[in-house]
């Protein structure tokens, strides 16, 4: 006879789904969902390309949010089926692929509970990530690229649509920089505990005397705003130069000047796109993610000063947030949360889910 005893584990995952649901509101998510059908059913939805395009994206999000949260009660009904025939006919196999269903069920669940902590003003807009490289030289540049493919893998795991924006590649190796856009439901709120320094400590491939070295890489994170009309930029505020796109080494992967470059001449924010075919749309693209930085400074410069007038100024975030350490030992740590893992290469591939719930829940606390 099977010993399949999964009850308790199936009743507390039933009873945190239910806290989640009753938290999400299910039946607001349908109407919104209702809602925006009936806009994208519009007709003439498409002459305003700017407007459909907010439609159609927050419905897919929405419907992407409802799924994640119906499918996991299609679930656990479908894991009790699922038991119940493994323990009638003496299944081992389906024992097996019941319990590991129910580990996978739990794991979901875990996320939706973590993703109900994103409560902040912009947590459920997609996401803007920027690496730089920092100092380190080309082990630093190395270490920028190998970040860059993580959270490229990250997003795949994830199913979120990950467009790089733009790169700036390195003479020798890596690269100086790139920003890539994250577009999901919440995408914003997970990753933006993944903003701050990250240090990398390894043998270096690129010193013949095989040292030790230590190189450093900033990420930062912003949402992406379905509308960025909040903050005007006059024309006279920004500098735009326009340059022909390229890949590594410089080599020309497009033959007009079709890439973008805008310069905010106050702030001295950068942002250079070269994702689009078209000038028009790379300024378009652009001038979107310059305006929701500069929103995102308005908002860090009004929260500073309230912490000012409270007598409180201190940083929650430290310079360095992570340390992934490859010699002489294995192990990457999250310095804030203490979080750690003692397997890099499954850090790098993407497996950044232990972390990121480790951040949300430790700044839900701050």
């Amino acid at each position: 006879m099977l010993d399949l005893d999964l009850s308790a584990r199936i009743k507390t995952a039933r009873s945190t789904y239910s806290d989640i649901a009753q938290v999400s509101d299910i039946e607001g998510i349908k109407a919104s969902v209702a809602e925006l059908e009936t806009q994208a059913a519009a007709p003439g939805l498409w002459d305003d390309q700017q407007a459909a395009q907010q439609v159609t994206s927050a419905l897919s999000h929405k419907k992407t949010q409802l799924q994640k949260l119906t499918g996991i009660a299609n679930r656990l009904d479908d894991l009790d089926v699922l038991i119940e025939l493994a323990e009638e006919h003496n299944d081992s196999d389906s024992a097996a692929e019941a319990v590991a269903e129910l580990s996978a069920i739990e794991a979901a669940i875990s996320e939706l509970e973590v993703q109900t902590l994103l409560s902040g003003e912009y947590d459920e807009y997609p996401a803007v990530l920027t690496i730089r490289s920092g100092a380190g030289g080309v082990d630093a540049a190395d270490f920028a690229e190998m970040l860059q493919r993580m959270y490229i893998r990250y997003g795949e795991r994830h199913d979120y649509q990950v467009t790089v924006l733009d790169t700036s590649y390195a003479e020798e190796a890596g690269i100086k920089s790139t920003t890539m856009q994250f577009d999901a439901p919440y995408a914003f709120g997970s990753l933006s505990v993944e903003s701050g320094t990250h240090r990398l400590v390894r043998m270096s491939p690129f010193n013949s005397a095989g040292k030790r070295q230590t190189s450093f890489a900033a990420v930062e994170v912003i949402p992406l705003l379905p509308e960025a009309s909040e903050v005007e930029i006059p024309e006279s505020d920004i500098k735009v130069d326009v340059f022909r796109s390229s890949g590594p080494g410089g080599q020309s992967v497009n033959t007009t000047d079709s890439a973008v470059r805008i310069t905010h001449l106050p702030t001295g924010i950068v942002v250079s796109m070269q994702n689009e075919k078209s000038q028009l749309q790379n300024r378009a693209a652009a001038m979107r993610v310059l305006q929701s930085r500069l929103l995102i400074l308005q908002r860090e410069a009004e929260a500073a000063k309230k912490k000012e007038l409270a007598g409180n100024i201190t940083a929650s975030w430290g310079d360095q947030m992570r340390s992934y350490v490859l010699a002489p030992y294995q192990m990457v740590k999250d310095l804030r949360t203490e979080y750690e893992v003692n397997n890099p290469q499954s850090v790098f591939d993407g497996d950044l889910d232990g972390f990121i719930a480790a951040g949300i829940r430790w700044r839900s606390m701050q």
